[in-house]
């Protein structure tokens, strides 16, 4: 049994004419006939009363027409999964995206693509940056938003930049540092620090530590902790100040103010970008990158 007899049999059952079925099918009768006796013979079973008219369906026919059509649906569906997918407009992406990425970047994104391309599914996964780099590797993801720049880029990883921000500082209600509505990071050489962790967020870390080496100092770190909403909270208990991304304050809780830094060195940044490995993948997520670009903050080019 195949498609092609399947679609032969409903034609039949919904012509109840030998003729009429071969003509819809664009063929002559007598292989259709041959075709719909094989049928038969294959399921042990008549599936047409012949008449003096045309056909009719016997009880196994009639048991048979649904499931047949069916099955012809779903091919179909399986055709234009394919079809979908081959073209950039349907099949799965598995995301990973660092939790700062939902503070602005996600919100704008995700919801005109999903209604753009309906088709594509989209599986979401927080991890940090180091994991989603991995996660590439391994391809347990297909795409990636994570902070850049990174400290070491496989050469079969493509990374496009989304946005361009800088590090401010946060500091408790209760700092007198609070008072300030922004502040040389050098004037916060002697502050306690809650810094990321190097064994986690390798990156961020390199990142901040290279922050305060270029205002002049090395940082005194207090406390360590990975996500940035555990790094203000911690700030807003009183264990020290923290370099989180300008983006925060879009999170940031009671008891802690984001200071602008005013002394960031010419070309510094940090930022969201977009990865995904350069071997050949699904098309989607191709797709998914040209439509990113399209929601992209960055600064003109001079």
């Amino acid at each position: 049994m195949n498609l092609k007899q399947l679609q032969q049999f409903i034609a039949l059952a919904e012509t109840g004419n030998f003729h009429r079925a071969a003509e819809q099918l664009h063929m002559a009768q007598p292989p259709l006939s041959i075709s719909i006796r094989k049928l038969e013979e294959e399921l042990g079973s008549a599936l047409f009363d012949r008449t003096s008219t045309g056909v009719v369906l016997t009880p196994a026919g009639k048991a048979m027409l649904e499931s047949a059509r069916a099955t012809l649906f779903h091919a179909e569906q399986c055709r234009q999964a394919v079809r979908d997918t081959r073209e950039g407009v349907g099949g799965l992406i598995r995301l990973g995206f660092v939790g700062s990425a939902t503070y602005e970047l996600l919100p704008r994104l995700i919801p005109s693509f999903r209604e753009r391309y309906p088709k594509v599914g989209l599986e979401f996964y927080e991890a940090t940056s180091a994991e989603i780099l991995e996660g590439l590797a391994s391809r347990r993801f297909d795409a990636g938003l994570l902070r850049y720049p990174v400290l070491e880029l496989d050469e079969r990883i493509a990374l496009t930049p989304l946005d361009q921000d800088e590090f401010v500082l946060a500091v408790s209600d209760n700092s007198p540092l609070a008072q300030r509505d922004a502040i040389a990071l050098s004037e916060a050489a002697h502050e306690p620090f809650v810094m990321y962790p190097q064994d986690t967020v390798p990156s961020l870390a390199a990142l901040a530590k290279l922050r305060c080496q270029q205002s002049g100092f090395t940082p005194r770190i207090a406390q360590e902790a990975m996500q940035v909403q555990t790094i203000m909270s911690l700030v807003a208990s009183g264990l020290g100040v923290g370099l989180v991304a300008g983006v925060s304050h879009l999170v940031q809780p009671r008891g802690v103010k984001c200071l602008p830094l005013l002394d960031n060195p010419p070309g510094f940044h940090v930022g969201i970008a977009l990865v995904h490995s350069l071997t050949p993948g699904s098309r989607a997520v191709q797709t998914l990158i040209e439509h990113a670009l399209q929601f992209a903050k960055l600064p003109a080019a001079s």
